[in-house]
């Protein structure tokens, strides 16, 4: 009989464009609450792209003391409150010496705020005039290692960089930890602040944003026939991820259970996913067969939802064929990019607390803006418009992200 080591989840902490905390973001996804409006605090030049889904709540003062708060990037900021609002959500104390407790985090390109100030102050009044901290904190690495410093933490460490599928990568990894045994407690999921002239510009050149302009909150539109893109989002998710005895032994309240992750890759396209989803089933399956549950009892997918033309299509194939046709048909499946945008390295890590809190709770957040489905994204129970209440035998999240990565992990409930 196998002694694997259990992993549960068992706090949350989570910023989006739909607020700051577990509680607000969780309710404003369950209502559906849409994110996109106008971006206003900064020049966009003649951008023809400018709205976004920006963590509009957020105030780095409530979480990251002043110097600090001042030198690092926004990034680094959300990753330091979603860390403080995870561990008091789990009612976690660390021990003395760190050493049973890591944090794994993804992010897309790190201090995006950081490298692009300091590289304008470079051109503009010399290189003798750009700060010591520009490097270190511009770094892919410097979210998870500011958290380990402010919280004790002297476990595993490190920074995942797999584009949109970090964060579930970070979830899936950190789940690996401790499971052979070399941390008791991590931290894990995903950070990103990407909302920024030279991003928004770059992607548009990609011609992968909505060019919804006058109605902003209805530009996501994954899995509609007039989607053309995604709406860049931010923000970050951390979960409590602890060995299960180790969870009991605290008394800590446990939310769900981590039973198993898969990863692929297309080796197909940098930027387009492989059209016949195959890849994207193969990390799917991955996951149910690390979660030794049959594919039947995958009762919710959090999709990627990208809402692309070539994407959203492929993903919908990806997930009938892991599923088989006739589940899939019975599945629920929803896109919340489509309420708090795409948001990149920490996409993955929000869309993975979404599907632990609705494995909780038996309750599904929607796809909003799909007034006119794509024949080619049918063959699954699309959530549309509002919340849907069910309980779940087990749910699934899966990413994938420019490169051809692919991630998926599968959440059941923890039997108590």
């Amino acid at each position: 009989m196998s002694t694997r080591r259990r992993v549960v989840i068992t706090g949350i902490g989570i910023i989006s464009g739909h607020g700051v905390g577990r509680e607000d973001v969780w309710r404003n996804a369950c209502n559906g609450m849409p994110c996109t409006a106008p971006i206003t605090n900064m020049d966009l030049g003649t951008s023809a792209v400018t709205i976004a889904a920006q963590a509009r709540d957020f105030v780095v003062d409530d979480f990251v003391e002043r110097r600090l708060a001042r030198r690092a990037d926004r990034v680094t900021h959300f990753a330091l409150a979603a860390a403080q609002m995870a561990t008091a959500d789990a009612g976690l104390t660390i021990s003395a010496d760190g050493r049973d407790t890591g944090i794994i985090l993804g992010t897309g390109t790190g201090g995006n705020h950081v490298r692009d100030e300091n590289h304008q102050i470079m051109r503009e009044r010399g290189v003798d005039r750009i700060s010591p901290f520009a490097i270190p904190y511009s770094m892919c690495n410097h979210p998870p290692a500011e958290v380990a410093m402010l919280l004790g933490l002297r476990g595993p460490t490190m920074a995942i960089v797999t584009a949109c599928a970090a964060g579930t990568d970070a979830i899936g990894t950190a789940t690996a930890i401790i499971r052979r045994g070399d941390a008791d407690v991590m931290l894990s999921g995903g950070t990103d602040a990407m909302i920024t002239p030279l991003w928004i510009a770059g992607f548009d050149a990609m011609r992968v944003l909505s060019h919804h302009q006058d109605d902003p909150a209805t530009a996501p539109r994954p899995f509609d026939t007039s989607r053309d893109g995604f709406v860049i989002g931010e923000g970050a998710a951390i979960l409590v991820l602890e060995e299960l005895e180790h969870a009991v032994r605290r008394g800590a309240s446990i939310l769900c259970e981590v039973a198993g992750y898969g990863a692929s890759a297309d080796a197909h396209h940098i930027t387009d996913p492989d059209p016949s989803g195959r890849s994207q089933s193969r990390a799917m399956r991955a996951a149910i067969a690390d979660a030794r549950i049959p594919a039947e009892e995958i009762d919710y997918v959090n999709a990627h939802g990208g809402a692309s033309r070539p994407g959203d299509p492929s993903e919908i194939a990806a997930i009938r064929a892991a599923l088989g046709e006739e589940h899939a048909a019975r599945t629920a499946v929803s896109a919340t990019k489509s309420m708090h945008g795409h948001c990149m390295g920490a996409t993955g890590a929000i869309e993975g607390a979404f599907t632990a809190l609705a494995v909780a709770n038996g309750i599904i957040p929607p796809t909003i803006n799909l007034t006119e489905l794509d024949p080619g994204c049918e063959g699954v129970d699309h959530v549309i418009g509002q919340a849907r209440t069910r309980t779940l035998r087990a749910a699934m999240s899966s990413n994938n992200g420019l490169g051809g990565h692919n991630a998926a992990i599968v959440l059941v409930p923890w039997g108590g």
